[in-house]
């Protein structure tokens, strides 16, 4: 028999954190949201099965037993397609910066799902309270099997006919993700233009063609956002750049800076760090590189890595991946549990 998986309404608080892959979200940023009452959601992105495994340990031992973890779902190897030629060009393109920086550009990388797939075996393994999806639909398999541990299953979507199909797939929660949120856009294909429907009207439709709970995020900067989505239709909603400046974020420095730095207050939409689109600040590497960018992930965010890393040692907010949404003026550094808390104080003062 299946165990029993976890609902929303088991929330203190109706609020998620988001899970940041590429650094900003830790270990001690999922605990302080979960530990204020909300749901704090590791991002296993770009980590290996063993490290994701630490984690979902060293929370437990910290007693907290209510929690997330993301995963990037690739694409099957057989629906795979890359223009190497154009990765190459991107390569090419992406040579004097990285000269300037004293790094090389790697070569194409070969693709392979092994690393999903170890992550994925780690998240049954360890029954993981919540699992969410980005970027597509998980397996009947890898949904029955996380099912049979007792997890729920979250299946981000960009829009309604994406969401139905999370459904069927068997989706426990839709996470609604609107055009103003920060970082990637969880379209199901790499090459899809976003769209660019805005969340307040995205929810409702969305709420109104299915039937299983939905988290809402996008531009969330204040309790009155909480309180606007929660009456739309949301059981829960997501703030993710609400929480990249706070003590417990693994945010870089660079990012921290351009956070409060009005040269960076423009956020914009591009393919320049990884391929996929994401919402981020403007910066210098989106202006020069994203019209080269070929629609290519994870091929693409590998060339891109050296130089990224290389530019956050240097402190260069103009060679890093400033993912922000639209909410960003409203970032403080205040803790995680203050953050959570302020927003359901406020949205409980409009309720």
């Amino acid at each position: 028999m299946s165990a029993v998986t976890p609902t929303l309404t088991d929330l203190t608080i109706p609020v998620v954190g988001a899970p940041m892959a590429g650094g900003p979200s830790t270990d001690d940023l999922v605990a302080a949201v979960s530990g204020a009452g909300g749901l704090g959601f590791l991002a296993t992105a770009y980590r290996p099965g063993t490290a994701v495994a630490q984690s979902i340990t060293a929370l437990r031992d910290r007693g907290v037993d209510r929690f997330g973890a993301n995963v990037f779902v690739p694409d099957a190897p057989a629906d795979h397609v890359v223009d190497r030629a154009a990765l190459r060009a991107y390569r090419d393109a992406l040579a004097p910066r990285a000269a300037a920086l004293g790094v090389t550009v790697p070569e194409i990388p070969e693709y392979s799902t092994d690393a999903y797939d170890e992550v994925v075996a780690v998240l049954v393994e360890a029954a993981v309270p919540w699992v969410s999806f980005t970027f597509g639909l998980p397996s009947q398999s890898d949904v029955a099997a996380l099912h049979d541990a007792g997890s729920a299953i979250v299946i981000t979507v960009t829009d309604v006919d994406d969401a139905r199909a999370a459904v069927d797939r068997g989706a426990d929660v839709v996470w609604v993700q609107g055009p103003e949120a920060g970082g990637h856009r969880s379209t199901f294909s790499v090459d899809a233009e976003p769209p660019t429907t805005p969340l307040v009207d995205l929810l409702p439709a969305v709420r109104a063609a299915i039937d299983v709970e939905v988290i809402a995020s996008g531009g969330v900067a204040s309790g009155a956002d909480v309180a606007r989505l929660l009456a739309l239709g949301a059981d829960a909603v997501a703030v993710g750049t609400l929480l990249l400046n706070t003590p417990e974020a693994g945010t870089s420095g660079a990012h921290r800076r351009a956070l409060a730095d009005p040269a960076f207050a423009e956020t914009v939409l591009t393919r320049a760090f990884s391929g996929r689109p994401a919402r981020g600040l403007d910066n210098a590497f989106h202006r020069d590189l994203h019209e080269l960018a070929p629609a290519t992930f994870p091929e693409l965010n590998t060339l891109t890595g050296p130089l990224r890393t290389a530019a956050a040692v240097q402190g260069d907010p103009d060679g890093v991946t400033l993912w922000a949404g639209t909410g960003v003026a409203a970032v403080t550094d205040d803790p995680a549990a203050t953050v959570v808390e302020r927003l359901w104080a406020q949205a409980r003062e409009l309720g």
